[in-house]
């Protein structure tokens, strides 16, 4: 399918060497010069999200989570599940006692221990092939030498003004004259800098123990948290079995609950077994999508959980009989107001996808959840910490309830697609709540309707507000909306959904593909 050249938009880049597509153009260039320099898809994925660190500031960093796949040329898949754990203090009782009945987005109590580093610590040790040191190099001269601030990145930190002026460390570092920067502001975060530099010279430990984890705990403790230094130091990524399901001849991947990648799994299951054809740009189209997905984020929140405390396995959710039950569900005419929608908080992720000159490809994600995390930041390091906590209940018995030195239910997911066993298409969609609904419109959009990477990435997308309203991206036309409100559905315009990365590997062909949403600031580059 030919896009309309006399409209607005982008091609796919196409490339026979290497690709990396991110969120941000420097962090592509540092991508591309990370492979241009003998680097493969690792040691680039990890140098683009230090610099990601420093230049969407508010969407990640060293003190958020990380999720990833490694796919070989064999097809042997590696998939990393590297976010943190609450406090060994954090226990249900204490809040229940103390009447908490949530844990609000900016509370100490929702600082989870950052696991992001300790995974670019084992993805490094496993397949890097440039010294650890080099890849901060880019990330430290923005931190230190300036960089000028893109128009997206502008626009949400604006946005987070009033959360930063809220913590002595947040508004030192991340306001300037008590404002956030403006577009093309040239701005320097030089505590950051300093950090990173010291972790490039001392390795991930520089973080976990010593100065930079006493001075985390005590910024926590100081505020009531639980968070201490013995939590940081005992922070370890794992290496997992990925979960999967068939879609139109491709494996889907999805790294397994404590992440959310099996609502995206349900929804391909939902499509596959129950799906109606439609027009893409339609009501019946996105009737469909949103009904679907309201029975999958219903499953998630039931089940996700850290695996330790679950209560059913990811065999029975993506079995045939939950399929079927879950399809009883779904009136193709009319919403079913019966289905419980989930808590749908702020949240800012990074996503990148890079695939080198020998086929290793790279899928990967990095967070903070909202804005600046809990917007509490560190006076001496500059780092923001997550609110990934806040992902945990306040309910005896339920599996994704806090508990001490637990992983929460987890948003950012990673994905990778395996055709004859082999990758295929490493790809994901940003946007907290909204990634696998946003995997699975990405997905149904090239295999069920034709369309290239770009054109998937592109097409425009419709998702519930916390209020239950579906807020409809401006390209979704007046037609569309009426037919959905007749089905019962409530809408508003001015919906924003997302952003997402890809690489689709076009093997017979011998090239890469790159695509890269234009509701970020980034692009895809390849050679």
């Amino acid at each position: 399918m030919y896009r309309s050249f006399d409209q607005p938009g982008r091609s796919p880049v196409y490339a026979a060497n290497a690709m990396a597509a991110t969120s941000h153009p420097l962090a592509t260039t540092t991508a591309l010069t990370v492979l241009r320099e003998g680097g493969n898809a690792v040691d680039a994925a990890i140098a683009a999200s230090a610099t990601l660190c420093v230049v969407e500031p508010h969407m990640t960093g060293v003190g958020g989570d990380c999720f990833a796949f490694v796919g070989e040329p064999s097809g042997a898949i590696h998939a990393l599940n590297a976010s943190g754990r609450a406090a060994a203090g954090a226990h249900l009782d204490w809040y229940l006692e103390n009447g908490i009945g949530e844990i609000d987005d900016t509370s100490p109590h929702a600082v989870t221990v950052p696991g992001a580093l300790r995974g670019w610590e084992k993805l490094h040790r496993k397949f890097g092939s440039m010294d650890w040191a080099r890849l901060f190099a880019d990330a430290v001269d923005y931190a230190e030498g300036g960089f000028p601030v893109a128009p997206r990145v502008a626009h949400d930190w604006k946005n987070l003004t009033a959360k930063l002026a809220g913590d002595t460390g947040a508004a030192r570092h991340l306001l300037f004259d008590g404002e956030a920067p403006s577009v093309g502001r040239k701005i320097c975060l030089p505590a950051l800098g300093q950090t990173l530099s010291r972790i490039a010279k001392e390795g991930a430990d520089a973080f976990y123990q010593g100065e930079i984890a006493a001075e985390i705990a005590e910024a926590v403790q100081a505020l009531g948290g639980f968070l201490g230094e013995e939590d940081l130091a005992a922070c370890e990524a794992d290496w997992v079995e990925p979960i999967r399901t068939a879609y139109h001849g491709h494996e889907v991947l999805q790294i397994p609950p404590n992440g959310q990648g099996i609502t995206a799994l349900v929804i391909l299951n939902l499509l596959t077994r129950g799906g109606q054809p439609h027009d893409p740009l339609s009501a019946g189209r996105f009737h469909q999508s949103i009904e679907f997905a309201r029975l999958a984020y219903a499953v998630r929140d039931a089940h996700v959980s850290d695996p330790a405390t679950r209560q059913t396995t990811a065999e029975a959710i993506l079995s045939e009989e939950t399929t079927k039950a879950l399809l009883q569900q779904y009136d193709p005419e009319k919403r079913n107001r019966a289905i419980t929608l989930p808590k749908l908080p702020d949240a800012d992720t990074i996503y990148l996808s890079v695939v080198d000159r020998d086929g290793l490809a790279v899928s990967f994600i990095n967070s903070v959840y909202s804005g600046f995390g809990t917007g509490i930041v560190t006076e001496k390091s500059g780092i923001a910490l997550q609110n990934r906590g806040s992902c945990f209940v306040i309910k005896e018995g339920h599996p994704n309830a806090i508990g001490a030195g637990k992983r929460p239910m987890h948003t950012i997911i990673p994905g990778m697609a395996l055709k004859d066993g082999l990758p295929a298409i490493s790809f994901g969609v940003m946007g907290g709540a909204y990634q696998p609904a946003g995997q699975a419109h990405v997905l149904q959009n090239m295999f069920e309707h034709g369309m290239d990477p770009q054109q998937a990435i592109d097409f425009p997308r419709l998702f519930w507000r916390p209020d239950g309203v579906l807020a409809a991206e401006s390209g979704i036309t007046p037609k569309i909306l009426e037919g959905l409100a007749g089905r019962g559905h409530e809408i508003a315009s001015g919906g924003l959904h997302g952003g997402g990365q890809m690489v689709a590997i076009d093997r017979k062909a011998g090239v890469l593909i790159g695509a890269s949403d234009p509701r970020k600031d980034g692009h895809a580059g390849g050679y």
